[in-house]
């Protein structure tokens, strides 16, 4: 083998260990997209110049001194000081989108209005002093805010650019001679009006760095129930489009005791563009399909039903002579004895989503049992049972709930140990036992829901929910309580 040949392999060795460190979330599809609207953004601009208001609100201008020479009395020493604010306007502002960035503040005909003391010396000996307001007016502030993802998988933002402009800057004092201070008071203004330039943009660039502990608030890893907890961890940098910003997230079910990928990945899908509400969530088959493979594994998904499960005016029960009448063997070599049907999957049940339309398909085997005086249960039959369900979904609070109802059921035989029978003979009976018993069991656990991705002390107003093909679409308009 010639020395170039056996370079070409080192490298390209070397490619395929650096193509295998490269993290599996860079071509992760999400199981969950949100996507923040124009309308959302102008609640979202709302908030924020709210935020900034109380930022200007807290600008604290330095004493300031020097001196100047003024004709025709010479060298005027001064000093301002105890400078506060007392009112700040924000009249004009607009949030921009900038694609593949992040967004753009643009803040108008803002005003701001000062008070302060004034002291001068002249002369050597000669002293005056009094208070001054500052009316600050065309302050115009264009501030740059990158998004990106955290290191937590969480949504972030910084400051890029921020450029503040004062318009004019008049002072007005109040006490001393007149004649005095109208000799300097372009200085001043030019002063003050350079030190308030120095110190808006650190605040506003302080507000959108505020963001950020809200933003952390993101539940990116939601507990469900002692068996399972959701994630949901950006997969991606935000998209930022000319009309929304978009988030995918993992949206992921995973045991808590032990994180097991499933045997699926999630399939790419696209939100429709609309902009009635200031959020949109979608959550994808992938991700309901992940949570059957958790309680699966997990083993949840089985339920041993008696008869004091059966409601009290059913005409069926779980005994060896109601079975009997269907089943005659059963009742001649277990006379009188109560029974036990175990119900379990035997695969992941697969949730299909269509317009419309929530199904679930599950693979279950039923193992009757009859239990002997002494409490051991001696088995009588397995069927295999097919069933189909449609699932009604809403949106309850900050969680997505649910519940279902039986579509179709198929039986067939497994194993008997009381000789052949015609299962057919047993499907009236099955029908009452899913939709009396399984199926309410399986409702009261759907109806305490699942945690939808959200922010701090988010709640969700006027939310629509929409089945589409293979993801569910929630609308919703926002509101944060502080």
């Amino acid at each position: 083998m010639s020395c170039s040949t056996s370079r070409v392999k080192m490298y390209l060795c070397c490619w395929l260990a650096l193509v295998a460190l490269i993290p599996v979330t860079l071509n992760t599809n999400p199981g969950v997209k949100v996507k923040l609207t124009a309308k959302g953004l102008e609640y979202g601009r709302q908030l924020g110049m709210a935020s900034i208001q109380q930022k200007l609100k807290s600008i604290k201008v330095p004493d300031m001194s020097g001196k100047q020479r003024v004709s025709p009395i010479g060298k005027v020493r001064y000093s301002l000081t105890n400078l506060r604010m007392v009112d700040v306007g924000l009249p004009k502002s607009a949030l921009d989108l900038v694609p593949g960035t992040g967004v753009r503040l643009s803040i108008g005909n803002a005003f701001l209005r000062l008070r302060g003391n004034w002291r001068v010396k002249y002369l050597r000996i000669i002293k005056d002093r009094g208070s001054f307001d500052l009316n600050v007016n065309g302050l115009t502030i264009t501030t740059s805010v990158a998004m990106k993802s955290d290191e937590t998988g969480r949504p972030g933002v910084s400051t890029v650019s921020c450029v503040a402009t004062v318009g004019s800057a008049k002072v007005k004092f109040h006490g001393g001679a007149s004649w005095l201070y109208n000799l300097f008071r372009k200085f001043i203004d030019k002063a003050l009006r350079g030190a308030l330039q120095k110190k808006i943009c650190p605040l506003v660039a302080d507000a959108v760095s505020d963001l950020n502990p809200e933003l952390k608030t993101l539940n990116v890893v939601a507990k469900v129930d002692k068996y399972a907890e959701i994630e949901y961890s950006m997969v991606s940098a935000p998209i930022v489009s000319t009309s929304s910003i978009e988030l995918g997230l993992k949206g992921e079910f995973y045991n808590i005791q032990k994180h097991q990928e499933p045997p699926f990945s999630p399939t790419a899908f696209s939100m429709p563009p609309q902009s009635t509400n200031m959020l949109y969530t979608g959550l994808s088959a992938f991700t309901a399909n992940s949570a059957a493979f958790v309680y699966n594994t997990a083993g949840t998904l089985s339920l041993s039903i008696t008869d004091d499960m059966i409601p009290k005016g059913s005409p069926i029960r779980l005994n060896t002579k109601t079975f009997g009448a269907f089943i005659p063997q059963i009742a001649e070599r277990f006379p009188g004895l109560m029974m036990k049907l175990l119900v379990k999957t035997v695969k992941n049940p697969v949730i299909t989503f269509e317009p419309n339309n929530a199904t679930v398909q599950a693979t279950c085997t039923v193992t009757a049992y009859a239990i002997q005086p002494n409490t051991t249960l001696s088995p009588l039959f397995v069927l295999n049972l097919d069933t189909s369900v449609s699932a009604r979904l809403v949106v309850s609070g900050l969680r997505l709930a649910g519940s279902v109802t039986l579509n179709q059921m198929d039986l067939t035989l497994g194993k008997s140990y009381v000789g052949e029978f015609q299962v057919r003979a047993l499907n009236n009976i099955f029908q009452i036992v899913l939709k009396i018993v399984v199926i309410p069991i399986l409702n009261v656990q759907l109806a305490k829901g699942y945690p939808l991705p959200a922010l701090g002390k988010m709640k969700l107003v006027n939310t629509q929910l929409q089945v589409l093909k293979d993801y569910m679409l929630i609308g919703t308009d926002v509101q944060f309580n502080r």
